[in-house]
């Protein structure tokens, strides 16, 4: 369902999710973005072979759980796929015996 209308209204056009149409940003220019160089995240594990993932071990897993209880994806992370598994299992089981939250309480 879209908002497409016809310029000689007077009425922008519409995208299918409401935005401007054709690319050009809030500000009315082109949405053209600039990217820096950003370093490539290394996955902390596997750069350190003696860090163990271990679910006992809650100074390890807040690093990886956000302060509202959530576990950090591995985009914003940095681990590889192999050991964001392992972590996100050993928040599960740290959770279940109370040693990390579920969520944080009050507002």
């Amino acid at each position: 369902m879209s908002m497409e209308m016809d310029e000689s209204q007077g009425a922008p056009r519409r995208g299918p999710r409401g935005g401007a149409q054709g690319g050009a940003d809030k500000k009315g220019g082109s949405s053209v973005r600039k990217r820096g160089f950003t370093r490539r995240k290394v996955c902390r594990f596997c750069a350190d072979k003696t860090l163990v993932i271990d679910y006992k071990d809650p100074q390890l897993l807040k690093y990886f759980v956000t302060d509202r209880g959530k576990i950090v994806p591995r985009r914003i992370s940095g681990n590889c796929a192999k050991h964001q598994r392992k972590v996100a299992l050993a928040v599960r089981r740290s959770r279940m015996i109370a040693l990390l939250p579920y969520t944080v309480t009050g507002a």
